[in-house]
């Protein structure tokens, strides 16, 4: 209830003495106090009525209006029976602290006005729920978040968007400008909620779920200048608008089953004609070529989040399911283009939303249902060795495995080791002994093919510092670096450093 409202009941008929600026704001409760620092029983949005016994003095109502400003009530409702006016010096004290200030009339109680007051916040409580339980009803009743903003707009004026991270409109009216500018604005701020395009923009849950995974509003106007009860509003809208996402989450529906299941079989290494029937089932045309993708993700984005990431950043319409860990999808690739460069371009616009996970995606060749195990295996090579290399989302496609970078992929983690520490760990050691440059010498020796001189040039020293360099590393590690396979194993080792 707000303060205008009071000056519309008849049976009250109070008189507004000041704060005319002040009467949107809203009452919680009414209390009557004839103490003169009431402080400490005020928990703020009250309306005071009060009989001035408290007063003995002008001084009096300076202590008395400071109290009840400090408690952020809404109002102050008072009349003097024994004066039968109301001081000065309390009105001016109420117009000091942003007080309004109410005369009760002689003749109401204000008993009366307690009775009608709450009678009236009553009311509006139990339309506000009534409200609220018919918004969830009509979402249980799966009819979306259309008629909910909707209501939000009749009920408060309020017109709301939902949207996705990539800017996928979810709901609202069509007239809103620049989503994919949102979108970017939403995963950038530095911290939420943000204004952008004369839009509030609120994440739907941040507390459970990365930004970069999240739905979120845009809402008409600054929410800093939001009253507590529209924020509250849009804190319920938002857990409304989390009900749907999860409702709307296809890992239970049977498109997501029959998406898990050909990952599955996939990982099985069932036969081509079970994938294809799957496939078949999702709706989508085996027959076509599809593009394999691998990602996963380290740090605080999780598989479930990680997959509805692809579902929405992946052309498609994609088939994601998870293994393990790793979120594993299908894009028909038929008339497409360049898939592997939309996955690219779409994960690396969500980078910002990450807050601190790093995602390594690989991207397969076009392939055949038939031969969709080899394409899942392909992804995940280029994966592995995009977890290798720096920044925030590092994506690979097939035509860079074409080296011998494919080679050291697919190499167990423990021989990768063991190479690596056989062929470097003398030269290490020796490095930290000595204070030499043994490491740094052969790395440069082999990036100029060999060349004594082009490395002694690169590394400002004498070329026979550099021929003593290099017999020291021979004498080290027993090989022989003028010999092409000797060469060829120390460059694999560098590079599985």
């Amino acid at each position: 209830m707000r303060l205008r409202s009071l000056l519309t009941l008849p049976d009250l008929r109070l008189e507004l003495v000041g704060g005319h600026a002040e009467l949107d704001r809203t009452i919680r409760w009414v209390v009557t106090t004839d103490m003169l620092d009431p402080g400490r029983y005020l928990s703020g949005r009250e309306l005071v009525l009060t009989g001035l016994v408290w007063r003995s003095g002008p001084a009096d109502s300076e202590v008395f209006v400071r109290a009840l400003a400090r408690a952020g009530v809404s109002a102050l409702a008072a009349w003097d029976a024994a004066n039968a006016v109301l001081p000065a010096d309390l009105a001016e004290a109420c117009d000091r602290h942003g007080v309004p200030l109410f005369r009760v009339p002689e003749d109401v109680a204000f008993a009366t006005v307690t009775e009608t007051v709450v009678r009236h916040l009553s009311t509006a409580r139990a339309a506000d729920l009534t409200a609220v339980l018919d918004r969830h009803r009509r979402l249980v009743a799966g009819v979306g978040l259309e008629p909910v903003l909707d209501l939000v707009a009749a009920d408060l004026g309020l017109r709301c968007w939902v949207l996705t991270p990539v800017g996928r409109v979810v709901a609202g009216p069509p007239d809103l400008p620049d989503p994919a500018g949102l979108a970017r604005a939403f995963l950038t701020a530095p911290r939420l909620p943000h204004r952008a395009g004369g839009l509030s923009l609120l994440p739907v849950a941040p507390d459970t779920t990365s930004r970069v995974a999240d739905w979120f509003l845009a809402c008409a106007g600054d929410w800093r200048e939001w009253p507590p009860e529209r924020r509250a509003t849009m804190g319920e809208l938002a857990a409304i608008v989390a009900l749907e996402r999860a409702r709307l989450d296809d890992r239970l529906s049977v498109a997501g089953r029959l998406a898990q299941e050909v990952v599955r079989l996939l990982d099985a290494g069932a036969p081509g004609a079970d994938v294809r029937a799957r496939l078949e089932l999702t709706g989508l045309d085996a027959a076509g070529p599809f593009v394999a993708v691998s990602a996963a993700a380290r740090g605080p984005l999780r598989p479930g989040e990680l997959r509805a990431l692809l579902r929405e950043a992946l052309p498609g319409p994609p088939v994601v399911g998870l293994a393990g860990e790793e979120a594993v999808a299908l894009v028909p690739a038929g008339g497409a283009g360049d898939v592997g460069g939309a996955v690219r371009e779409a994960l690396r616009a969500l980078a910002p939303g990450l807050g601190g996970a790093d995602l390594a995606v690989g991207t397969s060749g076009a392939a055949a249902a038939g031969e969709l195990r080899g394409a899942v295996e392909e992804a995940r090579h280029a994966r592995r060795l995009a977890a290798s290399r720096e920044g925030p989302v590092a994506v690979v496609g097939h035509d860079e495995l074409a080296t011998h970078v494919l080679l050291l992929a697919s190499v167990p983690d423990d021989v990768r080791r063991m190479f690596r520490a056989r062929l470097l760990d003398p030269l290490r050691a020796y490095d930290r002994e000595h204070g030499a440059d043994l490491v740094a010498t052969l790395e440069t020796f082999l990036r100029h093919s060999g060349s004594w001189t082009r490395c002694a040039a690169q590394l400002h020293l004498h070329v026979n510092s550099v021929r003593y360099r290099i017999q020291r590393i021979e004498e080290l590690t027993g090989r022989d670096l003028g010999r092409l396979e000797d060469r060829v194993d120390f460059f694999l080792a560098l590079r599985l450093d």
